[in-house]
Parts: C-alpha cells; structure tokens; sequence
C-alpha cells in the first residue's frame, strides 16, 4: 500500500497533467501519453509481494494478540453482566472501571499497532516505489513519451498505452538501476 500523502500527490499530479492536456489541446496532440498503474507495480514486483507478505505475517501476529485480548475483555464484560445483580454497587463499579481502563489499553495498542503496521510498510515499500519511478521515467524516456499518468486517475486508456506490465517485467528482471556512482575525488594537478 502506498502512503496516502503520496497517493495525494500523484493524484493531484495526474489531474494537472489532465488539465494540461486539455488547455493545450490540439498543440498537445502529438504528445504521447501513458500510463502507469503504480500501486500494482510496486505490489507486483517480487520486492513488493515479499514486502506484502512481510506485513502480513506482522499484521498477523498482531491481530492474533488483539483478537485475545478483545475475547478476554468480552468474557469480563459477560462476567460482569452476571455478577452485577449480586455484586454491591462499589465492587460493580470498581470491575466496570477496570473494565474500561482495559479496554482503552486495548483501543491504545491496536492504535500503535496501526502506527507501526504504517511505519514498517512505508519502510518496505519506498525503496520499491522509488525504483518504479525511475524504471517509469527510463520507459518513458525509451519510448518517446511525453507524459505518464497514474492508471488510478484514469477512467479508460487503451491497454496498449499500459506501461505497467513492462515496468513490472524490468523490475524484477534486475533493470532498477543502481544508485548513482559517488563522484571520483580531484586529481591534483601535476
């Protein structure tokens, strides 16, 4: 899953290039286009679905826990339910409060779960979604096309105008090109 915030801006990114294509019109017509389903190429590469099944196995766990917890609280509540006709009302009181400061325990860690679920996604999947969008730009750049647009942002395209099966393809084919070379240091002069 892609971080929303870069979900925003490609969008917003998309619609400009949209807008622009229709204020240049006819100047634009010989302009090719494209487009790239981002989201399924990152979570298509064999990065993406190894980083998918990472999270799974994290969300997993996870939920297992809280699953336990969320069972265990229920069976309190149940317990309180059935006790409460013979429970004086401070001891009634005293196990629904610590029912409740439980149960925002619990509210509390599936939030932070949440945060670290996120966290770790975008860990995995940034380096993936930089590399796509340097495999989308050398296809673009390859091909003569002018612009390329985020499938998801798209109502109709023509499936020849789709890059992204072939982004995909030189993914995982080892075509992400490697970081930059560190400049070589001065020679000094003779």
């Amino acid at each position: 899953m892609i971080s929303r915030k870069r979900t925003l801006s490609t969008f917003l990114a998309s619609v400009l290039g949209l807008a622009l294509l229709l204020v240049a019109g006819p100047a634009l017509a010989e302009q090719k286009v494209a487009v790239v389903d981002v989201h399924r190429a990152v979570a298509q590469t064999e990065d993406g679905l190894r980083a998918q099944a990472t999270l799974k196995k994290l969300f997993d766990s996870r939920q297992q826990e809280l699953n336990r917890k969320q069972t265990d609280l229920q069976r309190q509540r149940e317990d309180i339910d059935k006790q409460s006709k013979v429970m004086s009302k401070e001891a009634l009181a005293k196990r629904v409060e610590d029912w409740q400061k439980q149960m925002m325990e619990l509210q509390a860690v599936f939030v932070e779960y949440n945060r670290e679920l996120e966290k770790k996604q975008k860990e995995l999947q940034d380096p993936i979604f930089e590399k796509v969008m340097v495999i989308i730009k050398r296809l673009a750049t390859t091909d003569g096309i002018d612009l390329v647009i985020d499938r998801a942002t798209v109502a109709y395209v023509r499936g020849d105008l789709d890059l992204t099966d072939r982004c995909i393809q030189v993914y995982n084919s080892g075509g992400a090109p490697a970081p930059a070379p560190a400049p070589a240091p001065a020679q000094p002069k003779k």
